[in-house]
């Protein structure tokens, strides 16, 4: 039996990393900032087991982790360009082209699961509004990938209240979330996340901020020893293609993909709670201390909010004042 596993396991692998253009008439590559085997990679393997069985190999997926390709924050104009077929990004990536995304990290305003899926729903008021804004930037949203409620990470001990992160350089991964870290008292630095680890490793932060399951993908507590459950806000990830690209698929093509993409976003959606406790347990088996903090901590914490609510709505234009009412009607 092992020598049949491994070999199975072998050509599982191959599949994923190897181009397979040769053996299909479209080829579909995606650029993924996480190693194949966080959620997320496992999420478009997923995507492209589905995609290639449904076609009957006809449709061929290349999955191109860890940024080997495309960080993050290059991906939007990667794909919006045609440069590639397709990528995965964080929603925040296009907070400059489009403000209003970040009401996803707007600081405890998501604060419940029912909320998030609320939020997250296709065509939802929320979610509807920001898949059709990010037409106008060259790419068209596939799905959405659920990432889980930002955390953060320290070393020698937890952050309580906003007074612990006093002077303290923050890694964070959008604007919004740069202002939240200010309003705390601490200094921001947008750090890619293919980049955390060496940036915690180096002292270049001193606080890190992410999703647990991140954690676990990059084996963060290697270089950090503690995490804060703040869950202030929550991180979308967001798979999208080039909008020429997409539109010149055939009809058959396209019903493929789409029918693959909704599957993958309805799976990862309900196996959140689940990723994150595995990612929970394998945070304190690797030594790390989880610190929630007290309802009088966590109300100092949620007291920071209000200043980054009023500065959205001063920038987010028309579509965050819609998407903030949307958000608060939840």
């Amino acid at each position: 039996m092992k020598p049949a596993i491994l070999a199975a396991g072998a050509a599982l692998a191959f599949s994923l990393g190897v181009p397979s253009a040769w053996a299909a008439d479209l080829t579909m590559r995606i650029s993924l900032q996480l190693p194949l085997k966080s959620h997320l990679g496992q999420n478009l393997a997923l995507f492209k087991e589905e995609v290639e069985t449904t076609s009957d190999g006809a449709i061929a997926v290349e999955i191109y982790d860890s940024a080997q390709l495309y960080k993050d924050k290059e991906v939007p104009q990667a794909v919006g360009s045609g440069s590639i077929e397709a990528g995965v990004a964080s929603l925040t990536r296009y907070v400059g082209d489009i403000p209003a995304v970040d009401i996803f990290y707007q600081p405890f305003l998501l604060d419940s699961e029912e909320k998030v899926r609320a939020a997250t729903a296709k065509g939802g008021p929320i979610r509807g509004p920001i898949d059709e804004a990010i037409k106008d930037t060259g790419a068209t949203v596939l799905w959405w990938q659920a990432y889980g409620g930002a955390i953060l990470l320290s070393n020698g001990g937890p952050l309580k209240t906003p007074a612990d992160l006093e002077g303290k350089k923050v890694r964070v991964f959008g604007k919004t979330l740069g202002d939240f870290t200010e309003a705390a008292g601490g200094a921001p630095t947008m750090i890619s996340g293919s980049e955390q680890y060496l940036a915690y490793q180096r002292g270049t932060v001193d606080v890190g901020m992410t999703g647990v399951s991140g954690v676990k993908s990059r084996s963060l507590w290697e270089v950090m020893d503690t995490i804060t459950v703040t869950n202030h806000a929550d991180i979308e990830f967001i798979v999208v293609v080039n909008t020429e690209w997409w539109e010149g698929l055939t009809d058959d093509q396209r019903a493929i993909l789409t029918a693959a993409a909704e599957k993958a976003d309805e799976t990862v959606r309900a196996e959140m709670a689940a990723i994150e406790a595995e990612a929970y347990a394998a945070a304190r088996e690797n030594g790390m201390a989880i610190y929630e903090p007290t309802p009088e901590e966590m109300e100092a914490w949620r007291a920071t909010a209000q200043p980054v609510h009023d500065e959205y709505l001063e920038k987010a234009g028309p579509l965050g004042k819609q998407l903030m009412e949307a958000a608060k009607a939840l």
